[in-house]
């Protein structure tokens, strides 16, 4: 039966146009070509990014926060409620006004402390302002040296200048050291992106993300499987151009907390807190540079891509031989990844309209830390600074909330 399936999978109707197979791929008279079998390295290679991910965070990004005056805002912690906590952790984060009322009664405070208490159990389950730091300091560096490397191997072919060059000789198109590594190293990086999702900051567009990281693995896996490695590398450097600018700059307001890295690999979604500079409170940097993101951005994806690059994979190929299989299958893979650019162009437009009327900006997908209510903040006022959410009076005594 797995005999089965693996003939059907690897039939060559699904992969290649009418009247060629596999054979025809075969290394011969010095010229190389993708492998199926050459992808098993990038599993490893995605587990070694992973290794080099914490001791980037930890060795540089770390030390990086401290010259960039990164600090943590101190939080108001929770005191500890074993009813609060069971419900917390087994029902919802967030209760109806109802359920406030049923634990106001079990857990013997008032409403207004349960609501209190959630509100900061909240805030301890959120992600630290040096962990955003460090992560966003990670993607900008793969990003960017990702955009130069990506730009190093198609900058001086012929198909980054005339994209019918793309499909000459298609699929007898010998594969290159440099674009065989490009290609090894974008998948093994976005499978890292994979494995590490459920540690990483997440934000309100997750599922999004997933879906983004998922499509990007297939569409690259694919278009190496089906040699359309010159198309692939045009794809992925274009993605690449803006991506390490949304890790950089962010809002363009103080009370921000901005937009993340969009789809990328192909590519890459626009969400991720606040970015480097704006956890540094380099306001003017982060402005300057989340106009110049939403440029490039909004070129790159909503303009280059849909009317030059999917042009070419769409209508090109239809010049040399019949649409089979694989040709409806990248084509509509690139779409999924187009949707979600418009998706997160949506945001970044939303977020810009903000900033030129002068509004506060937001990470339209960013999950905002609560502060407590006003009641509280009069109470500081009146009677000194707040322990655990407790005045501390002066007699060294807390006083019950």
């Amino acid at each position: 039966m797995f005999q089965t399936l693996y003939s059907y999978f690897w039939w060559e109707r699904l992969w290649l146009p009418a009247n060629l197979t596999w054979a025809d791929l075969e290394d011969r008279d010095g010229r190389v070509y993708a492998k199926a079998s050459d992808l098993y390295i990038t599993l490893p290679l995605a587990f070694l990014f992973l290794v080099v991910r914490h001791l980037f965070e930890t060795y540089v990004a770390t030390p990086l926060a401290g010259l960039l005056n990164v600090k943590e805002k101190v939080r108001l912690k929770a005191t500890p409620n074993a009813v609060l906590e069971k419900f917390y952790s087994a029902t919802t984060k967030h209760p109806k006004q109802a359920d406030v009322e049923m634990l106001s009664k079990k857990s013997g405070c008032t409403v207004r402390q349960v609501e209190r208490w959630f509100r900061r159990r909240r805030n301890q389950d959120r992600p630290s302002l040096l962990k955003k730091f460090r992560e966003a300091s990670w993607r900008f560096t793969f990003y960017l040296i990702a955009f130069i490397a990506g730009m190093a191997v198609i900058v001086d072919k012929p198909w980054f200048y005339d994209l019918r060059e793309v499909w000459k000789g298609y699929p007898i198109q010998s594969m290159l050291p440099s674009q065989y590594w490009y290609y090894m190293i974008e998948l093994s990086f976005y499978w890292s992106l994979l494995f590490s999702i459920a540690s990483d900051v997440k934000r309100k567009d997750f599922k999004e993300q997933i879906i983004h990281h998922v499509a990007t693995i297939i569409l690259i896996s694919f278009s190496w499987f089906a040699n359309y490695i010159r198309a692939g590398t045009l794809i992925m450097a274009l993605h690449d151009s803006s991506d390490y600018l949304l890790e950089v700059g962010v809002s363009p307001s103080p009370a921000v907390t901005t937009l993340c890295p969009l789809p990328t690999s192909p590519p890459l979604p626009p969400s991720q807190s606040a970015k480097m500079f704006n956890y540094a409170g380099w306001r003017n940097t982060c402005n300057n540079i989340f106009i110049i993101f939403a440029a490039v951005f909004i070129i790159t994806r909503l303009v280059i891509l849909p009317f030059w690059i999917m042009h070419c994979t769409v209508f090109y190929p239809l010049d040399l031989y019949p649409a089979f299989f694989g040709y409806y299958f990248f084509n509509f893979m690139m779409v999924v990844l187009q949707s979600l650019h418009i998706f997160w162009a949506y945001l970044i437009i939303r977020m810009a309209q903000k900033f030129i009327t002068g509004k506060v900006v937001e990470d339209e997908r960013s999950d905002r830390e609560e502060t407590d209510n006003s009641e509280e903040e009069e109470e500081v006022a009146k009677n000194g600074p707040l322990s655990n959410g407790h005045p501390v009076l002066n007699n060294n005594h807390r006083k019950t909330d």
